[in-house]
C-alpha cells in the first residue's frame, strides 16, 4: 500500500485555559490561522494542491462551531478547492485527525492532506456542553460511566500506584518540560502568536510551572473526593467487588490542566512530495483504534499501543521514544510501569501535566514533539498514544526518514 510520509508539523504556543491566559483574547481562527499560513510559509507550496483537511475539536460549537476547518481554510485565504471537516473522538481527536488523513493517502483517496486540532476552553467552555455520557443520569446508570477523575483513582486503587509516586511523576514532568523549552527544543515547531497590532502574545507554553516543588505539590487536597464520589462508588464497586472503597490521589498538581492551542500536520505520499519539493521528516508506520473498559476509561492508551507494536510487528524495545497524554498523574506512572519504560524514553520533553491540554489539538500537539524529539536525539522511531473519554484509545507509530 502507498507510504504516507510526515512533511511538517507546527503548533501554537499552549495558553493557559481560563480567561487569564494569554490567548483567551485571540479567536480559534486565528490560532488556525497562524498554523496554515506557517505550513504553506514554510513549505511554499499552492494550496490546492491539498486533497482534504480534517480537525479534532472536541467542543465543536461558538468560537469552534459551524465547521471550523473550512472556514479558517477560507478565512487564511486557502483555495476555496479545499474541503475540511472536524471530529471529536476526545482527546484523542487530533491523533485520529491525523489517522484519518493517512489512511485517506494510503487508499489513495488524496496524496497531500492537512490534520490537526484545535481547542479553546477559554473561550468555549466544555461544562457548556456536555452530553448524556457525562450529563444524564439514567444514562450514566445505564452504561456504568464515572467522572474521569474518579476513574484515575480507581486506576492507581486498582494497580497500588501511590500518592508519592503520582507527585513525583507530576514533577519529573515540569521538570522535563522547563528544560526542554530553555533549550530551545520547541523552537522549530512552535508558532508564535500576535494580536491584530502585531503585538506579540504568547511565543512559548504558558501554563509550564518550574518553581513547584516537593512539599507544595505533597501538600495539596485532592479534588476528587466528594462531588457526587459516593453514587459513582457504588456502581464502579458492583464492578470491582474486591475494592473497599475508591481513594483519592489526584490534585491540581499532578493533573493536566486545560489549555488553549492548535496544531497541524503536512502529510502525503511520496510521489507528490517529490514534485513539490518537499521534504519529509517521517513516515507512518502504523495508527491504531481500540475502546476498552469505559470505568477505567485510561486504559484505551495502553490497550491502543499494544494493538499497534503488534500490527506493525515490532516490540517494545523497537520503539526510541514514546508519548502519551497525562490526563491524570496515575496513567502516566501507569503507562510507564505497563511497559517497563525508563523516564528518559516516556515524554522525553515532558507531558500535559506540564503543558496542558488543548484536547482537540493533542494528539497533534504531541506528534510535533515527538518528531522534534526524534531528530534532536538523532533516533529513528516513535510512538504517540492517547487515552481517552469513552475508555477509547488511538496510537500512531512513526519513523524518521
Amino acid at each position: 500500500m502507498t507510504e504516507v510520509y510526515i512533511y511538517d508539523a507546527v503548533r501554537t504556543p499552549c495558553g493557559k485555559g481560563d480567561t487569564a491566559g494569554a490567548l483567551f483574547q485571540v479567536k480559534p481562527l486565528d490560532l488556525l490561522n497562524r498554523c496554515l499560513k506557517a505550513l504553506s510559509n514554510r513549505n511554499t507550496f499552492e494550496t490546492e494542491h491539498i486533497n482534504d483537511a480534517i480537525l479534532g475539536c472536541v467542543v465543536p460549537f461558538g468560537d469552534q462551531g459551524d465547521n471550523v476547518m473550512k472556514t479558517a481554510l477560507l478565512y487564511s485565504g486557502w483555495s476555496k478547492e479545499v474541503p475540511g471537516m472536524q471530529i471529536n473522538r476526545f482527546q484523542a481527536s487530533g491523533l485520529e485527525a491525523i489517522s484519518l488523513a493517512a489512511g485517506k493517502i494510503t487508499a489513495g483517496w488524496g496524496d497531500l492532506m492537512i490534520a490537526g486540532g484545535l481547542e479553546s476552553p477559554s473561550r468555549v467552555r466544555r461544562s457548556n456542553f456536555r452530553g448524556a455520557i457525562s450529563s444524564d443520569p439514567n444514562i450514566i446508570n445505564l452504561i456504568g460511566s464515572i467522572p474521569s477523575g474518579m476513574s484515575a483513582d480507581l486506576l492507581a486503587t486498582l494497580h497500588n500506584i501511590d500518592r508519592i509516586e503520582i507527585d513525583e511523576y507530576a514533577l519529573a514532568s515540569q521538570d522535563k518540560a522547563f528544560t526542554a523549552q530553555k533549550a530551545g527544543c520547541f523552537d522549530n515547531s512552535i508558532i508564535p502568536i500576535y494580536d491584530q497590532n502585531n503585538i506579540l502574545l504568547l511565543n512559548q507554553d504558558e501554563v509550564l510551572n518550574p518553581t513547584i516543588h516537593s512539599e507544595e505539590i505533597a501538600a495539596m487536597d485532592t479534588i476528587f473526593p466528594k462531588w457526587g464520589r459516593a453514587g459513582f462508588e457504588v456502581a464502579a464497586l458492583k464492578k470491582y467487588p474486591l475494592l473497599e472503597k475508591i481513594k483519592a490521589f489526584h490534585t491540581v498538581g499532578n493533573i493536566a490542566p486545560m489549555a488553549d492551542g492548535a496544531a497541524l500536520v503536512l502529510l502525503g505520499n511520496k510521489e507528490k512530495g517529490k514534485k513539490l519539493g518537499l521534504t519529509a521528516k517521517a513516515k507512518i508506520l502504523m495508527a491504531s483504534t481500540v475502546s476498552s473498559d469505559l470505568s477505567i476509561m485510561h486504559l484505551g492508551g495502553v490497550k491502543a499501543a499494544e494493538k499497534a507494536i503488534q500490527q506493525a510487528k515490532l516490540k517494545v524495545k523497537d520503539i526510541d521514544l514514546w508519548y502519551t497524554n497525562e490526563s491524570f498523574g496515575a496513567l502516566g506512572v501507569y503507562f510507564q510501569k505497563h511497559f517497563s519504560l525508563p523516564a528518559n524514553r516516556l515524554n522525553a520533553c515532558g507531558g500535559t501535566i506540564a503543558f496542558g491540554e488543548p484536547i482537540g489539538a493533542l494528539g497533534a500537539m504531541l506528534l510535533s514533539m515527538l518528531l522534534n524529539d526524534l531528530e534532536r536525539q538523532g533516533l529513528k522511531r516513535g510512538l504517540i498514544s492517547i487515552a481517552a473519554e469513552g475508555g477509547m484509545g488511538s496510537c500512531m507509530i512513526i519513523e524518521i526518514v
